[in-house]
C-alpha cells in the first residue's frame, strides 16, 4: 500500500512539508509506503476550459500536473497539503488541483474513484478551516472517500520549527495517519473477501435552466 503526499506550497521544506512528513512517519510505522511529490515553485496555469484532456486524456499543458497524474493511478490513497494565503490554498495547489481533477475524469484510469485522501493545511494564525474547506470539494467531486483525525487537520507557525512546537496540531497529524492505515487495511481486506464497490451510473449533468 502506498499513500501519495502532494505539497502544495512553494516551499518544499517548508511549515506545510513538517505537516506532511508527521503523517508520512506515521504511515510508514504502520507499514504504510508513502512517496512525496512537491508540486514545485514555479507557476501552475489554470485551468482554460479549452477541452484538450477531454479528447486526449491529459492536460494541453505538460508540466506537474500530468506527471502526477501518472502517479497518482499506482497508489492507494492520497493526502495534499497547502499553506493558507489569504484564508484559502496557495494559488499553485488551486490550478493544479483544478486541472488534475478535471482531466482525471478522462484519462480512462479512474486515478482518485473510491480512494482514501485526506487535506492538510499550514497557516501561522488564520484561514485554516475555509482552506480545508476548498481541498474537501475536490474529494467529494471525485467520489474519494475522505479520512479524518480527531481535529481540523492543520499546524500554526511561521516556520518549520515553530510547526513542531504546535503539539496538538502534529498529534491530529499523527491519528491522521493511522486513520489512513486503518482504512487502507479494511480496504485491502474487504476486497479480499470479495466486497463489491458500488455500482456505477453514467454521469448526469444539467444546468439550472432545463
Amino acid at each position: 500500500m502506498i499513500v501519495l503526499l502532494v505539497n502544495g506550497s512553494p516551499h518544499e521544506k517548508g511549515c506545510t512539508f513538517t505537516a506532511l512528513n508527521e503523517i508520512a512517519v506515521t504511515l510508514r510505522q504502520e507499514d504504510v509506503e508513502t512517496e512525496f511529490f512537491w508540486i514545485g515553485d514555479s507557476a501552475v496555469p489554470g485551468c482554460m476550459d479549452c477541452g484538450y484532456c477531454r479528447k486526449n486524456g491529459a492536460c494541453v499543458y505538460d508540466d506537474p500536473v500530468n506527471r502526477f497524474l501518472k502517479i497518482a493511478r499506482q497508489v492507494d490513497g492520497f493526502v495534499f497539503g497547502s499553506p493558507v494565503h489569504f484564508a484559502s490554498t496557495s494559488g499553485t495547489i488551486t490550478s493544479f488541483m483544478d486541472r488534475a481533477f478535471y482531466s482525471s475524469h478522462w484519462d480512462g484510469h479512474d486515478c482518485f474513484y473510491l480512494k482514501p485522501t485526506t487535506a492538510v493545511v499550514s497557516a501561522r494564525r488564520g484561514g485554516a478551516t475555509a482552506a480545508l474547506d476548498r481541498l474537501n470539494k475536490y474529494f467529494a467531486y471525485a467520489q474519494m472517500l475522505v479520512i479524518s483525525s480527531r481535529y481540523w487537520n492543520m499546524v500554526h507557525g511561521t516556520n518549520p520549527d515553530e510547526v513542531l512546537q504546535d503539539l496538538e496540531g502534529l498529534q491530529v497529524m499523527r491519528i491522521l495517519g493511522r486513520n489512513m492505515a486503518w482504512f487502507l487495511r479494511c480496504k485491502e481486506a474487504a476486497v479480499k473477501m470479495g466486497v463489491q464497490p458500488p455500482k456505477k451510473e453514467e454521469r448526469v449533468m444539467t444546468n439550472f435552466i432545463r
